[in-house]
């Protein structure tokens, strides 16, 4: 079995697009230092809206979902699950809370792990919720033409708890040691975490929120003012891809994590960048058709009203609907759709 020695990761050379991401998110989060000193209410104001997006699309990845209202109602805890949908997505949210509010209070152990698993299904009657898995899974595709086939076999049961504990123990070591660079240490942990697959269901979800917390317990906060997960939820073929591509060989140590890597580092260096957008249109004060006029600038094709939303936390719904009303009716903006389907274009 794989012994998760990451001393010969660390030997690695690394190519000039993986030295290049990590330069680029170190430079990215010294600007987001700068802005939360500058104007800390304004970005607290993205903290909800991010668990939103988050809560919402990690769990829409795997297929769980409600509306949009029922989302924003039960992140905020205004309402009771209804369903088993719901009960999963109520799940999410309070791991999110806990990382969010003790990420520096979370060691990375087996223990813990298996505790935020609890957690993630403790609005279900799930009998394994906190255990490791009891059945062999494997992880597969569905094509068009209707058959399945099997694209990797995580290990066995009886390997998984012996697996895990070496992982986490073989990251402290090189975190703890500043043996190996955060950012890279980071995405082989969630792809070697992955290929384990501890879990008879939940294990996409895990990784996502386990993202979250090393990447907070490294320094690292973009995911607190915008959502990773929805980012992955954008470009869901890639994340497979990436994944896929470096699963091969696994087993037997002869993968490749450099895919994964990037693709996780491109991730997370776009949503600094995304930050840095939302910081521009809140940095001065302006009037709600101003900053809308603004946050649509940023914006090429279509976009929605919920779009321009995200980019101007400070704003309520009605002044952002206000400021498009007008902006459609100066022929500035084109209004497409009706209902759910609304859409604007811009014009000018």
């Amino acid at each position: 079995m794989r012994n998760f020695d990451y001393a010969e990761i660390n030997r690695q050379k690394w190519d000039s697009e993986v030295l290049g991401l990590v330069a680029a998110i170190y430079k990215e989060t010294g600007k987001q230092e700068m802005y939360l000193k500058q104007r800390p209410e304004e970005l607290e104001k993205l903290v909800e809206i991010a668990k939103i997006q988050s809560t919402e699309a990690s769990n829409a990845i795997e297929g769980i979902v409600t509306t949009d209202t029922r989302i924003r109602q039960l992140v905020e805890q205004k309402t009771t699950p209804k369903n088993r949908s719901e009960q999963e997505i109520a799940g999410y949210r309070d791991v999110l809370s806990v990382i969010h509010e003790n990420f520096d209070a979370i060691p990375i152990t087996r223990n813990y792990i298996l505790q935020l698993h609890k957690i993630l299904y403790s609005h279900t009657n799930n009998p394994i919720a906190g255990q490791f898995k009891n059945v062999q899974n494997y992880i597969s595709a569905t094509y068009p033409d209707g058959h399945t086939e099997i694209l990797f076999t995580p290990l066995a049961p009886y390997e998984t708890p012996f697996a895990l504990d070496r992982l986490c123990e073989e990251y402290n070591r090189v975190i703890g040691n500043l043996e190996l660079e955060p950012l890279i240490a980071i995405p082989i942990f969630i792809h070697d975490f992955l290929c384990i697959h501890p879990f008879n269901d939940g294990n996409g979800r895990m990784s996502r929120l386990l993202t979250t917390l090393l990447l907070y317990r490294s320094g690292f906060y973009v995911g607190r003012y915008v959502s990773l997960e929805a980012k992955i939820a954008k470009n869901k073929d890639l994340y497979y891809d990436a994944l896929g591509a470096s699963q091969r060989g696994w087993h037997e140590g002869k993968d490749d994590p450099v895919p994964f890597i990037k693709y996780l580092l491109g991730t997370i260096l776009a949503a600094y960048k995304d930050m840095a957008d939302r910081f521009a249109i809140v940095e001065e004060k302006k009037s709600a058709l101003e900053t809308v006029r603004l946050a649509t600038q940023y914006k090429i094709g279509r976009f929605t009203k919920q779009d321009i939303r995200e980019l101007c936390p400070v704003l309520s719904l009605s002044s952002v609907e206000g400021a498009l009303r007008k902006m459609v009716a100066s022929g500035e903006l084109r209004r497409e759709g009706s209902g759910k389907n609304t859409c604007y274009v811009r014009l000018k």
